[in-house]
Formats: C-alpha cells, sequence, structure tokens
C-alpha cells in the first residue's frame, strides 16, 4: 500500500519573481494526511489560505496565476511539477510576494530543496485520480488525450516555426527519477521578439539569461547554450504536470499532448473537474470512491496553520 508523504522539516528560499522582477520568499512546511496543498498568501491585510482548484486559475497567459479573492499568485507550474514529480501529498506553501520565484526557470531548485527538506511517510494511504474512461480534448487543432491507467505518462509533441525548434516529440513515465532526470530541469523558454513586447508593457521584468532560455531568429542567445537538445518539448511536460497538479489531488493516466499551453491545460482540468461524474474516480488503496467523496477534501474549507 503506497502511503502518503510529505517533507521532514521546513525550507525557505528567495528568488526574483519573473513579471513584476521583485523579490520573493517562499517557505515550504511539512502538512498533516489528507491536507493536500494548501498555499499561504502574506499581503496588507494579512495571510489568506487557499488550496488550488481549476477554477482558481485567473490568468494563464506567459505562466499559470492562482486567484483567491483580490490575492493572485503567479507562476505557480514549476513549483506543483517539482511537487507533483516527487510524489509529495501534503505541503503548506507560504508566499510572501505575488508570484512564485523563477529560480532558473525549471523545477530543478524546488527539487533540490524537496530533497534537502527530506521526506516522510505517513499513516494515511495516497489518494490519486483516476480516469473512468478515455478523454479527447481538442480546440483550435491543439489537442490533449487521455487514457485510464494506474500511472502517470506524458507523451508530448510540440512544432515551432524555429530553425531550432520545429517539431519536438518526448515519451516521459513520470515516476520521481524519471521527472528529476528526464523534465526537471528543463528551462522556460521565449523569443527575443517576445520579451521585447512584454517589458515594453510591464512584464516579464525579471527575466534574464539567467532564468530562461532566450532565442534570437536564428538560435539560443544564451551563452552556455541548451541543456538538452529537445530542451523545449521537456520544459512543456514540465507545465503540463504543474498545470494538472492545479486539480488538487494527484493524478494518473496516459497523456497525449499536442501543442497545448496553459490556456488549453486549464480548460482540460476545468472540463475534467465539471463533469468528474462522467470522467473522475478516486483510487485509495485499490478502493474506487465516488466523487462526492472523492472531492470531499478538496472542497473542504481550508484550515490556517501556525
Amino acid at each position: 500500500m503506497a502511503l502518503q508523504k510529505t517533507i521532514k522539516r521546513p525550507i525557505q528560499c528567495s528568488g526574483i519573481g519573473l513579471h513584476k522582477g521583485r523579490k520573493v520568499r517562499l517557505v515550504l512546511r511539512p502538512a498533516a494526511e489528507d491536507t493536500g496543498l494548501v498555499f499561504a498568501l502574506h499581503g496588507q491585510d494579512g495571510v489568506r489560505f487557499f488550496k488550488p482548484s481549476p477554477d482558481a486559475v485567473v490568468d494563464t497567459a506567459m505562466a499559470t496565476t492562482l486567484g483567491f479573492g483580490s490575492r493572485r499568485l503567479a507562476t505557480v507550474e514549476h513549483l506543483l511539477a517539482a511537487i507533483r514529480g516527487l510524489e509529495i501529498d501534503n505541503l503548506h506553501i507560504e508566499v510572501d510576494g505575488d508570484e512564485v520565484p523563477i529560480m532558473d526557470g525549471s523545477s530543478g531548485s524546488f527539487i533540490f530543496l524537496l530533497r534537502a527538506a527530506g521526506f516522510r511517510r505517513q499513516n494515511k494511504p495516497r489518494r490519486m485520480l483516476t480516469l473512468k474512461k478515455p478523454i479527447n480534448f481538442q480546440q483550435n487543432g491543439k489537442w490533449i488525450k487521455a487514457r485510464p491507467s494506474d500511472r502517470l505518462t506524458v507523451d508530448y509533441t510540440i512544432n515551432f516555426d524555429h530553425p531550432l525548434v520545429g517539431t519536438q516529440r518526448i515519451f516521459v513515465d513520470c515516476s520521481p527519477e524519471n521527472f528529476t532526470r528526464q523534465v526537471a530541469k528543463a528551462r522556460t523558454f521565449g523569443f527575443m521578439r517576445e520579451v521585447e513586447y512584454l517589458r515594453r508593457n510591464g512584464l516579464a521584468l525579471g527575466g534574464s539569461l539567467d532564468n530562461a532560455v532566450v532565442m534570437d531568429e536564428y538560435g539560443v542567445i544564451n551563452p552556455e547554450g541548451l541543456r538538452f537538445p529537445d530542451e523545449f518539448v521537456r520544459h512543456k511536460v514540465l507545465d503540463f504536470i504543474g498545470d494538472l497538479t492545479v486539480l488538487g489531488l494527484p493524478m494518473t493516466g496516459d497523456f497525449e499532448v499536442h501543442c497545448s499551453g496553459h490556456a488549453l491545460n486549464n480548460a482540460f482540468v476545468r472540463y475534467l473537474m465539471d463533469n468528474r461524474e462522467t470522467y473522475l474516480e478516486l483510487d485509495v488503496s485499490g478502493s474506487r470512491l465516488s466523487p462526492e467523496e472523492a472531492f470531499s477534501p478538496v472542497f473542504a474549507p481550508v484550515p490556517a496553520w501556525n
């Protein structure tokens, strides 16, 4: 029987937010069984606590942004991907700022932090969302297809009109070892013309060659080059896993993804949640629960912590 997992001790870091360029403090703390992932956002009116959910996503332009009332927390996907990639079930995530720090543009720094904190097995079985039947979700020539499975696999294809990118495809069986080795270090990427436009509009102010792969019309301008020849599609897998994690519970399935992005990823998980009686069920040590039982912990009030 697979048991739930949290970290052994609190750990923290500071970094720059990608879009506003401000310093951000992040603290990760252990959480009790069945807590799931809970964010604490500091602001002028105190601390607000909330859980990620598809409906909590308020913006998908350039990153995934969660919202709760007037609060916003941007660029959550790289941290969420690391948490899911390492199969951590319960975690308190404290953010002093309105963005998760971008670090090096990948999940690598968060993997390092979580491993440094250590892991602790807990006393309750893992809760995993599973698919009842296949789904084919399409919009504007892009698609996400998924089949029931007892593991998480991602078969991802991208196609960019750029000589260095073109069509790239990768298949990842997302065990913690495979995620760490094949996906976690792949950095976010963009084009110089986009960076210039974003900065003129007050975005990407914290972006640099230290936290993103940047391309001109011919190739990568980062002096160190790429970490993988297909780093671009690997990062898209990272983003997809992070965007799935806003469901609030880890999900299994065999996913085939074609040219998706944050907007389609969120539309997909919203559709799953809205039609959970048709597509989703919760597996707890081989026992399948109804959608009402499965999602009652996700929709429960969020407890504060000290």
